[in-house]
């Protein structure tokens, strides 16, 4: 398979699609954005602040040179909100061909969300579990569709323990945050196996190590370092073109349950290809989220 770059597809090729990304509003979630708006595809950014959300889609519409870009405002760290996200969404959309799970944290201390989940675990998998579960009928209902999660490397140093997944006994910043990348990759193949002949495919990625904010909120000291030292790193728009590979190309049409890197697919941990604990992740999950947020389609 050779390597995607956004210079061979046209805007038309997304013309009537419509596309949610999360985390839209700055570093590799609004390269993603603009990159669909750049296809011709309807774009709807999911932003925690209305006054930053703004800000990214009037950036995203210059850029782009497109005007259906869509702000959706929800904090991805509180499931009602979730919850919230999607029926707003199903009320105002009326189909769903992309899902890019891209909102992340990364936390150098252990944080407790207001429902008392540990922050990075909510918001890097249990937002993504539970925001798909809650779409799944919507992008069954466009099949054929595709749900892209941005993953990292960085699972291959993840270990999910069961008997401390949310960090109590032990909690390492980077760890955790490895092990919910970890998590990320599991779900996403124990996605595609429950989604098999639904029309819908589910993919998983590294994006690179790109220049972000993500390490704001982890230690202001290597976030000035790494934005001194933003040369040596992959810009957003280059992270982006894995996962507007994933998007928008044919190539990969019908291609489900695998991991991306540099838009082609390669392995992943040990851990990462057990179905058991793929399973379990899943059934613990559910469990975290509330049964009833499982579509069964996914069930």
């Amino acid at each position: 398979m050779t390597r995607y770059t956004p210079t061979t597809m046209t805007a038309q090729d997304m013309k009537g699609k419509i596309c949610l990304v999360t985390g839209a509003n700055s570093g590799l979630g609004r390269a993603i954005a603009t990159g669909l708006a750049r296809y011709g595809a309807t774009v709807v950014m999911v932003c925690r602040n209305q006054k930053r959300g703004e800000a990214g889609r009037r950036y995203i519409t210059k850029i782009s040179g497109s005007s259906d870009v869509h702000l959706l405002i929800a904090d991805l760290s509180r499931r009602q909100n979730i919850v919230e996200l999607s029926e707003t969404f199903k009320r105002q959309f009326r189909r769903l061909d992309v899902l890019v799970n891209n909102a992340g944290i990364l936390t150098r201390t252990r944080r407790l969300t207001e429902e008392g989940f540990e922050a990075q675990f909510f918001v890097n998998h249990l937002a993504y579990f539970l925001l798909t579960n809650l779409l799944v009928d919507t992008l069954v209902a466009s099949a054929p569709s595709r749900i892209i999660n941005v993953a990292s490397t960085a699972h291959s140093r993840g270990v999910l323990d069961f008997d401390d997944l949310q960090g109590e006994k032990r909690y390492d910043g980077w760890q955790q945050y490895a092990n919910t990348k970890l998590a990320n990759v599991m779900f996403t193949y124990e996605l595609a196996r429950r989604l098999e002949g639904t029309g819908v495919t589910a993919n998983c990625l590294h994006p690179g190590v790109i220049h972000t904010n993500l390490l704001r909120n982890y230690s202001r000291v290597l976030d000035w370092l790494f934005h001194r030292l933003r040369g040596f790193f992959r810009q957003p728009e280059e992270g982006a073109e894995t996962a507007l590979y994933l998007a928008v190309s044919p190539e990969v049409a019908g291609v489900t349950g695998k991991y991306f890197r540099d838009s082609r697919t390669c392995g992943t941990s040990h851990q990462s290809n057990d179905p058991d604990i793929q399973k379990r992740l899943w059934e613990v999950s559910e469990m975290l989220v509330g049964r009833r947020s499982v579509h069964p389609l996914a069930r």
